[in-house]
């Protein structure tokens, strides 16, 4: 640690000579360790005639003494009474400072002069001060007007002392924050306290506005009289311009990028840039790159075409539709930001290509900053940074934050337009798997609508079908899919197609859904390898419904998934209370039915809980919302599904949705004819009969010969090999159905006769003469077989 002190030299106790420093050191033995030049000028003492010797030799007072005042304190100063070589005393003001050195402690001693007052010649003009403070500096009186004031302050303001003398400072600089800091004089007074602020104007001469610091002192007499207050004013602009760069960077982190939007991130830029960094902002798209473009590193025509997605200010039009726009290639091409003065011939060219740019030119347009939006190595278009007004021109650190702002936004863009082409594949896919259109069929009247997510979430896996089934019943299916993206798309494609394969066997709703989670573990072992521990891994629900037409009966099962809503013809809705099965995908659980008889004319909704899912909206809300749209009138049955989503379904949505409408029909009695035909071969001449007849009375006499060979040969393989009783079924549908039901679930079994052999060639005949056949089992079995009508026209 290093201290000053300063006497007189012996001889001149006057103080007219130059004072001079004297210091002395000595360590924790009292020897002298160091000894300075003006030490030898007061004392006459050389120093290798002192240095080492112990302090008495130097103090007339007990030096003892002084080194026990000083051992336990870090700082001493008193008066003590020194001798000079010659031997007359010398009394002074010493302060003693102890120090830690590597060595150990020693203390230092300054050597100070008395108190006498400092001769003129250490005065210090206070006009010179005032003048050359390395601020702006102002007085102003209590009626806060200007008395005062240097040089650095009548450069700021353009006017001289003379001229600003009188004025207040919101007269000086007109100016908001001039009155903020007129209020800021007008406290100083009030509470006798200093005051500090920062504001940021424009004063003359100055290209943009600045910011300064301003401190405010009242001024007062020796008498403590008011009589003004002190301002000094320092220019801050450039760690103030840095602050806000730093502002603007974060804020840049928390709004660039929050849509996966590429219009939206664009606007996102230009609103942040303006008028922050420049007075107006536009950012222009390459067009998406198809299969069909050049490959990446194919020159640029000269000018370039891209889409103008974004301007700050905005002068498109209300719609704010893209347009297209023209640029120089080079504002592409260039490695980093470039700014291109007025004189700039790019600048010209661009007034040329783009009419707005030529409204901008007009408008006093001195600086364009180009800057390539460009991520890993691919250029997606550029983003103009303008300054118009009289500002201050771009310097670098501008430059490195357009850089750095584009960077991001680029990033963005990139994501969003990877999650657009993501996301167009996946609703692509999407709709590719689900039914392309859903035909009435003679059991309901259907109608359905589909929604992918309207977020970031992407498309889920919600699907719905309808299936015909033999008999005339019709098979209705809903499902959803855990997950999101093309996963999910895919295999919400599997499961249709297993629906639908596992629905041509003619399975009953529980077994068909123990089917499907079968094969859900499966996929789950196939894609992570075989293994006991994936149950769960690949989750989805389903809602299985079947529904006959001729005994109204509807049976469903379901696999965790949310229970179908039933208006009935007399206006009530209810929600089905079916038996809750687990989820598909967990393997080993069992499903259950449940089947109702369904009057003509109800509604059956199916739906996903896209639905009626809202974020902060309860879920028996979600309900109660359904339940009161489907029982309001409606013109179609597409007019309630559409009436249904659009007040169920919230305008954005993190899940997909999927409404599957159906209403009941049945077939009309006279459209169905069964027999009971005895267990005796002579009972089959009786039955071709009854179905020629049946077909003559139905104006079908054309499917006569066919149809009553195919009943003979269904009840004789029935009578032979079945068990009673058996029944004989013939359904006028939009098609022909023949069925022959008994009570024996032996499996028939088609195969091709040998030339000599009597038999076998029954369910040969039977496929060969029709275009469906097939068993289903329920209480026993049933053999069926269908034609197409005459004409292809549907029954009445």
């Amino acid at each position: 640690m290093t201290l000053f002190g300063s006497a007189s030299p012996a001889g001149d106790p006057s103080g007219a000579a130059d004072a001079v420093t004297v210091t002395v050191t000595v360590d924790e033995h009292g020897l002298v360790t160091g000894w300075s030049e003006g030490a030898t000028r007061l004392f006459g003492h050389r120093g290798e005639d002192i240095v080492g010797r112990p302090l008495d030799a130097l103090l007339a007072d007990d030096a003892k003494t002084l080194m026990e005042r000083t051992a336990v304190v870090q700082s001493w100063k008193g008066e003590v009474t020194a001798r000079h070589r010659d031997g007359s005393p010398l009394t002074g003001a010493l302060l003693v400072h102890r120090r830690r050195m590597a060595g150990g402690t020693d203390r230092l001693l300054v050597w100070g002069a008395t108190d006498a007052p400092p001769t003129p010649r250490d005065r210090l003009p206070v006009d010179w001060c005032f003048e050359q403070a390395p601020c702006i500096m102002a007085v102003f009186d209590t009626d806060l007007r200007y008395v005062h004031v240097n040089a650095d302050e009548e450069r700021a303001i353009g006017l001289s002392e003379a001229q600003l003398r009188g004025l207040r400072i919101t007269q000086a600089v007109p100016d908001p924050e001039s009155e903020r800091i007129e209020r800021a004089m007008r406290r100083a007074m009030e509470t006798g306290e200093r005051q500090y602020l920062e504001v940021h104007l424009q004063v003359a001469g100055a290209r943009g506005a600045h910011a300064w610091a301003i401190h405010l002192a009242p001024l007062a007499d020796p008498a403590g009289h008011l009589r003004g207050v002190c301002f000094a004013a320092q220019d801050t602009t450039e760690r103030y311009e840095a602050r806000q760069r730093l502002l603007l960077l974060n804020e840049a982190g928390t709004r660039i990028g929050t849509s996966l939007d590429v219009a939206h991130t664009a606007r996102q830029l230009v609103e942040l840039a303006v008028p922050r960094l420049a007075d107006a902002a536009v950012v222009d798209l390459l067009p998406v790159p198809d299969n069909a473009t050049e490959p990446p590193d194919a020159p640029l025509a000269d000018p370039v075409t891209l889409q103008r997605v974004a301007r700050q200010p905005a002068l498109q039009d209300a719609t704010g539709t893209p347009c297209d726009t023209s640029l120089p290639a080079e504002w592409l091409t260039v490695p980093e930001p470039t700014v291109y003065g007025t004189g700039a011939p790019a600048l010209a060219r661009w007034a040329r290509l783009d009419p707005q740019a030529d409204r901008l030119v007009e408008a006093g347009a001195h600086e364009v900053m180009t800057v390539p939006l460009r991520v890993r190595g691919t250029t997606l278009g550029t983003a103009l940074f303008i300054r118009h007004r009289p500002s201050a021109p771009f310097v670098r650190e501008d430059l490195l934050l357009a850089g750095e702002l584009t960077a991001r936004a680029a990033t963005s863009i990139e994501n969003a337009r990877y999650y657009a082409r993501e996301r167009a594949i996946a609703v692509t896919l999407q709709h590719s798997l689900m039914p392309r259109r859903l035909a009435d069929r003679t059991a309901v009247e259907v109608a359905s609508h589909y929604l992918p997510a309207s977020t970031r979430a992407g498309v889920g896996g919600d699907w719905f079908d309808v299936i015909p089934l033999s008999g005339a019943r019709v098979a209705l299916v809903i499902g959803d899919v855990v997950g999101h993206g093309i996963q999910a798309s895919a295999t919400m494609g599997r499961l249709r197609t297993a629906v639908r394969t596992l629905a041509d066997i003619d399975l009953p709703p529980d077994e068909l859904l123990t089917h499907l989670d079968d094969l859900i573990v499966r996929l789950a072992a196939d894609e992570h390898g075989d293994s006991t521990h994936l149950h769960g891994e690949i989750g989805a629900t389903c809602l299985y419904a079947v529904y006959d037409p001729i005994t109204r009966a509807c049976t469903l099962a379901s696999a965790g998934h949310l229970p179908p809503a039933l208006l009935r013809p007399h206006g009530t809705v209810e929600f089905l209370d079916l038996p809750a099965g687990p989820p598909l995908g967990l393997g080993g659980l069992p499903f259950e039915t449940a089947e109702l008889e369904l009057p003509e004319g109800s509604l059956l909704a199916l739906y996903t809980n896209g639905l009626i899912e809202r974020r902060g909206r309860d879920f028996a809300k979600g309900l109660e919302t359904l339940r009161h749209v489907l029982a309001e009138p409606a013109a179609s049955l597409q007019a309630v599904c559409d009436a249904t989503v659009h007040a169920v379904r919230p305008a954005r949505q993190d899940d997909d949705a999927a409404l599957l409408l159906a209403r009941t029909r049945t077939l009309p009695p006279d459209h169905v004819a069964t027999w009971e035909v005895p267990a005796d071969p002579t009972a089959v001449a009786p039955a071709r009969r009854h179905v020629r007849d049946r077909l003559a009375a139905w104006g079908l006499d054309e499917l006569s010969f066919v149809t009553e060979l195919i009943a003979s040969e269904l009840v004789t393989n029935a009578i032979r090999y079945g068990q009673p009783p058996v029944r004989l079924r013939l359904i006028r549908d939009r098609t022909l159905i023949c069925e022959v039901s008994d009570s024996s679930i032996t499996a028939p079994r088609l195969k091709r006769a040998r030339t000599f052999d009597e038999g076998g060639r029954g369910l040969l005949l039977v496929a060969q003469l029709t275009q469906r056949w097939g068993t289903r089992y329920a209480d026993g079995k049933t053999i069926w077989a269908e034609q197409d009508l005459p004409g292809g026209t549907p029954a009445a």
